[in-house]
This record gives structure tokens, sequence and C-alpha cells, in this order.
């Protein structure tokens, strides 16, 4: 199991960032919410789902994520230069928490579901989470915690009862994270 966090401090590719964390605890929404902006690349980052593939990281891309508090997943929502969505990417974790700087982390439980702006909806990893079984690297507690959040997370996206796809682009559209005196997070 990995664990992963918010700052990306060591993810080489990006040569140039800004970060910013902030807990909010309102009826929308409990636990901590970052946008990591990304200033300067090496080079772009590519990905394919399906018969689709997209540039998700490069100059001026954003990328805005939910730790929903006491959940077993995190929401990063994507988006290019144009502030336009990507893709939203859930990865599924068993714990979450802080670091003394405030940066926030979580254990990757392999599982990621990717929802593209169109709709499609992707399962990843499963065969990653399988062998993690095998090896004993995590428990079958664990394997089920996956299992049963991946199932609850991909109903509620089909219920359209998930709401950080609505969240997460009000979010960046308001540029929620930015000082502001009329800041409706604070």
């Amino acid at each position: 199991m990995k664990r992963k966090f918010g700052d990306r401090a060591n993810w080489r590719r990006v040569t140039r960032r800004q970060f910013t964390s902030r807990y909010v605890d309102n009826e929308n929404f409990t636990g901590y919410i970052t946008l990591y902006s990304i200033q300067a690349l090496k080079e772009p980052l590519w990905k394919s789902y399906g018969t689709h593939t997209f540039r998700i990281a490069d100059k001026g891309y954003s990328w805005l994520q939910y730790y929903p508090k006491g959940s077993n997943f995190i929401v990063t929502a994507m988006f290019d230069d144009k502030q336009q969505i990507i893709e939203w990417y859930i990865d599924i974790c068993k714990s979450q928490g802080i670091t003394d700087q405030g940066v926030p982390w979580f254990d990757d439980l392999y599982l990621d579901i990717v929802v593209l702006k169109n709709g499609e909806v992707f399962l990843l990893d499963q065969d990653e989470l399988d062998d993690a079984l095998a090896q004993r690297l995590i428990s079958p507690r664990d394997y089920e915690l996956a299992a049963e959040t991946t199932r609850e997370l991909l109903h509620a996206i089909d219920a359209h009862t998930f709401p950080f796809f609505l969240m997460s682009l009000e979010h960046r559209r308001s540029g929620f994270l930015e000082e502001r005196d009329d800041d409706p997070l604070k």
C-alpha cells in the first residue's frame, strides 16, 4: 500500500507548482480541499481510457482534490489551462490524514474510478488489488473495504447522486481557494 500526498512534492515531472490546502466544514462538505496548480513541467502527461486519450497535466493545468472526512476515497477533478474539466479521478483508500505541515495524504487501496466529462466511467487496477491480496500486501478486510467502497461509489455515480462532479465545477469556476473577502467557504 502506498501513501500519497496532496502536494505531490516528489513528482519530478512538475518543476514549478503552487499548492493550496484548506479544511472546510459546512453543510455541503467536510474535509480537506486542495488545489495543485502546474506552472512548469518537463513534459505533459497523457492518459488513455478506452478509445480516448487525454492530456491531464501540462502548464496551466490544475487538480482540485477532495479528502472527505471519514471516507475511503479521494476525488481529483483535473482541469486544463482554460479551467475546463478533463476528468474526475477517484482513488479508493484505506485511510487518510494530514501531515504536521498541513498536507493531506491517503493510503491508496489500488482501485480507481475515472469519470470522463462525457459521463463514461472506467474502473481501473482491479488486477493490482487482486495481486496485493495474493501477495499479502493487504488484508482480506482491506480488499473487501476497497470492493465495497467501489460498489457504493459506482452506484452513486450511476444514480447521479455523487456530489463531487458539480461541486468541483463550481469550486473551480469560483476560484474558491483564492483569498477573498466574500469567500463562501470561510
